[in-house]
C-alpha cells in the first residue's frame, strides 16, 4: 500500500503542477494556478500520515517506509527547486516571458552554483534522516529498525557526494576558455 501511495503521491505531483501552470498560464488565472500548486505539500502530509499509521498498525518497518521517508524528504530538499526550473521554461514557452536562466559553466560562479545544488540535495537528504529516526523512534526498541537505519545510511551517502562534487568544483574551477576567436588565416600567394 505504500509504494503505491508514493507512486500516486508522485504522479500526483506532476499532475498537480501541470494544473497550476495550465492556470497561471494558459487560463490567465495566477492566483488560482498558485492555490493549485500550494496544494503540493498536502501530498506529502498524506504520505507521512499513512506511513505512520501503518507503522501504528504494526506493520514491520521494511524498505516501504524507509523509502516513503525519503519520498518526503526529497520532495522538501528539491520540490520547490523543480516547480521554480518547469514554471520558468513554460512561462518562457507559453508566456512570453524570458529564456531561463543557465547557470554558470566555469570559475567560482559554477562552484557556487554547485553548492546551492549541494544545499539543496542536503536538505533533503538530512529531512529524511530526521523522518527515519522519528519513525525508528516511533517503532521504539522492540521493532527491527534495521532497514531504516540502512536508508540513513544511503542519505549520508547523498550528502557526501553532493559535498564531493560541489568541493571539486571549487578546488579545481573550469577555466573559461574566452570568447573562440577565428583562426588567422594565411595570405593567398599566387605562383
Amino acid at each position: 500500500m505504500i509504494v503505491t501511495l508514493i507512486v500516486l503521491c508522485e504522479v500526483a505531483f506532476w499532475v498537480l503542477l501541470a494544473a497550476g501552470l495550465a492556470l497561471r498560464y494558459l487560463a490567465k488565472k495566477p492566483r488560482l494556478g498558485a492555490a493549485v500548486l500550494l496544494c503540493e505539500p498536502l501530498l506529502e502530509v498524506v504520505l507521512l500520515v499513512v506511513t505512520a499509521i501503518d507503522l501504528k498498525n504494526g506493520a514491520v518497518p521494511d524498505w516501504k517506509h524507509g523509502l516513503a521517508a525519503v519520498y518526503i524528504g526529497f520532495t522538501v530538499g528539491l520540490g520547490h527547486s523543480t516547480i521554480r526550473w518547469v514554471d520558468a521554461r513554460v512561462a518562457h514557452r507559453f508566456a512570453g516571458g524570458p529564456p531561463p536562466v543557465k547557470p554558470p559553466k566555469y570559475g567560482m560562479a559554477r562552484a557556487a552554483h554547485e553548492w546551492r545544488v549541494a544545499a539543496r540535495w542536503t536538505v533533503a537528504a538530512v529531512t529524511a534522516l530526521a523522518l527515519l529516526q522519528l519513525a525508528i523512534w516511533y517503532v521504539g526498541g522492540d521493532g527491527d529498525a534495521s532497514t531504516l537505519q540502512a536508508w540513513q545510511q544511503k542519505m549520508l551517502f547523498v550528502i557526501g557526494i553532493n559535498v564531493v562534487i560541489a568541493g571539486s568544483y571549487t578546488l579545481f574551477p573550469k577555466a573559461d576558455p574566452g570568447p573562440k576567436s577565428e583562426p588567422e588565416s594565411k595570405p593567398k600567394t599566387l605562383r
